[in-house]
């Protein structure tokens, strides 16, 4: 027998395993840049979450059959780019093709600059670009799972209160809506 709502109303219906991500959609769509033998590449990212404060880490999934797997593997450095809702078009281009084929910064119009730490480049039209550098790689083969620690991190102040996308699945994205604040113990 099928659980009951808590409206009482509507019994929940089963839903597809291989759709279970549409409903836990960690954070913000990201980009993700890589360089390797004197090329510079970016990918379209939205699985990553935040796993420690301090240093601070990120896990992400990349997957082994994407162009930037391979030098990020080699490297061991990357650059997560955040953009905000108006590059959503150039976001969802960079993920329709691959930089084995073409020059994505070009192609596709993005301006590259030089990060601090590392070699791959900051996106100059993101509001937040983190520099970082692979910490642990124990469940990439397994997983395609990298741990990331973020060892620079840089903010456009141009770009205030930017609004992010969130993907849903089969090119469907949520906007970030209203800011609420709700008392909290925590700063």
């Amino acid at each position: 027998m099928p659980a009951i709502a808590a409206n009482n109303r509507e019994p929940m219906r089963p839903f597809p395993l291989p759709e279970v991500y549409q409903l836990l959609e960690p954070g913000p769509v990201v980009l993700l840049t890589t360089a390797h033998q004197g090329r510079s590449n970016v990918m379209t990212m939205s699985w990553h979450m935040m796993v420690e404060f301090t240093p601070p880490l990120l896990a992400c999934i990349v997957s082994s059959a994407d162009f930037s797997f391979t030098a990020l593997r080699a490297t061991r450095e990357c650059v997560i780019a955040v953009p905000a809702l108006d590059l959503a078009p150039k976001v969802v281009e960079i993920g329709n093709c691959s930089g084995r084929d073409i020059d994505k910064f070009a192609a596709i119009g993005l301006t590259q600059l030089p990060a601090a730490l590392v070699a791959p480049p900051l996106v100059a039209e993101c509001f937040a670009n983190l520099e970082c550098r692979v910490d642990e790689t124990r469940l990439v083969n397994k997983y395609n799972l990298f741990i990331l620690e973020i060892v620079a991190a840089w903010s456009n102040p141009a770009q205030n209160d930017p609004q992010t996308i969130h993907h849903r699945g089969y090119g469907r994205f949520v906007v970030d809506g209203e800011t609420i604040v709700l008392p909290s113990r925590m700063p």
